[in-house]
């Protein structure tokens, strides 16, 4: 019985040449993004136990080795003493300025701060490279004194890591039984009720428009109400909840793949 007789590719008609050459780039595409989808799972949940690893060191006296550490912006002589629960943290990391936390869902963080607004876009607790990045205040906050309106930014991460569960308040019933975001700086413990939920833009610099992401703190009574009336309208529920001239608040923003808003945006004022 005669062998048959092997055809080597070159040999190949040109139409089933190209059809070879797709289905082996398009297996090399798909091996490639399985890769990158399980590096990708691997460092969230790498990133994840690193937190709740941070989590647990909260009262404790553990410190790791030496390392080079960033100061916080708002370090202040005259500052209340930290709290003894984040005085561990800050010892490992002097770029802490607090922690948030919502209940039910993943957003159980170190809050951090910067004197660039990029730096924790893409680095961690530990300093390191990670594009989860961390929960981060806006560079022209202040913990001490207290800006009116502490900003925080994250990711929101497919993983739900980071600000990835913030999307949750865009359904009434999740606002409705989660309306309290505990947000500490490491002076004081605070409680806060959420107040607007809405989607927002970045806006050109010469663009007339209020801009959330600029207003922190309030030079007058007229100035404050103004900010209160233009996120009120924006709001996509009524919670009934407001806030007056000389409380504090903070706002909780993030990207927003869903809808036509660049930005999704948590507002909520201290009430304990």
């Amino acid at each position: 019985m005669a062998r048959r007789k092997k055809i080597r590719f070159r040999e190949l008609p040109t139409s089933i040449k190209v059809r070879k050459v797709i289905t082996w780039v398009f297996l090399a595409a798909g091996l490639g993004c399985l890769g990158y989808f399980a590096i990708y799972v691997r460092q969230a949940d790498n990133t994840q136990e690193n937190y709740e690893h941070l989590s647990d060191l909260k009262g404790t006296d553990y410190t790791k080795g030496k390392k080079t550490l960033v100061m916080h912006l708002t370090k202040d002589e005259d500052a209340p003493d930290i709290l003894d629960e984040y005085k561990t943290l800050y010892n490992n990391n002097k770029s802490l300025i607090g922690w948030v936390k919502i209940d039910d869902t993943l957003i159980d963080y170190p809050v951090m701060q910067s004197k660039s607004n990029e730096y924790y876009l893409d680095h961690n607790f530990d300093q390191q490279k990670d594009n989860n990045g961390s929960i981060f205040i806006d560079n022209a906050c202040s913990i001490w004194p207290r800006s009116q309106n502490i900003i925080m930014y994250g990711h929101n991460m497919k993983s739900g890591k980071m600000f990835g569960e913030l999307k949750k308040y865009k359904q009434e019933s999740f606002l409705r039984s989660h309306p309290y975001i505990f947000f500490d700086t490491l002076y004081n413990k605070g409680k806060y009720q959420v107040m607007y939920v809405f989607g927002d833009n970045v806006y050109d610099e010469v663009e007339v428009a209020f801009k959330y992401y600029q207003f922190i703190d309030a030079n007058s009574v007229e100035e404050w109400d103004s900010a209160m009336n233009d996120m009120s309208a924006k709001s996509m529920f009524d919670t009934g909840v407001t806030a007056s001239f000389g409380e504090d608040i903070i706002t909780l923003s993030t990207c927003d793949y869903e809808k036509d808003a660049e930005r999704f945006v948590v507002v909520a004022k201290r009430v304990k």
